[in-house]
């Protein structure tokens, strides 16, 4: 087979398996009451040094301030954040997680395992490992060539 139609087939199979993966996820994330986005949104707060500004949401998630204010407003009625108010200026809102959040962010981390777990359950360590290795050697490569 030519290396181009390789090429075409692996990137199906790797679209089809982020759907799978995608889909496995969001099924074992319905009970807590957290979309994808939300998620994102979550996991986003809690890898900063300090709670963030809107707009640095926005610009992280890449996605219109907008966007942003309704997934805090689900958050906020969830109670896995709150907005507080920035020390330096009245005018800038920034979010923070609360421990309901944190404890959410626990909670999703065991969903997205279960779901992988799912979709990895035919392979074996060894065959689990291999394939970790490539998914980090195509990431890399991608990476910084972007």
């Amino acid at each position: 087979m030519p290396e181009s139609e390789t090429s075409g087939l692996l990137a199906e199979q790797l679209l089809h398996l982020t759907r799978k993966l995608h889909r496995a996820q969001k099924r074992h994330m319905e009970p807590l009451g957290i979309t994808p986005a939300q998620s994102r949104l979550l996991r986003t707060v809690a890898h900063t040094d300090e709670p963030p500004r809107m707009a640095d949401l926005a610009r992280r998630l890449e996605v219109v301030p907008r966007a942003v204010t309704t997934l805090v407003d689900a958050l906020e009625a969830h109670g896995s954040v709150r907005r507080v108010p920035d020390p330096a200026s009245r005018r800038v809102v920034r979010v923070e997680l609360t421990d309901a959040g944190r404890a959410t962010l626990r909670a999703l981390r065991d969903a997205r395992r279960t779901a992988a777990e799912d979709i990895l359950a035919p392979l074996s360590a060894e065959q689990r490992q291999v394939l970790g290795g490539l998914l980090d050697t195509l990431s890399t490569t991608y990476d910084h060539r972007c």
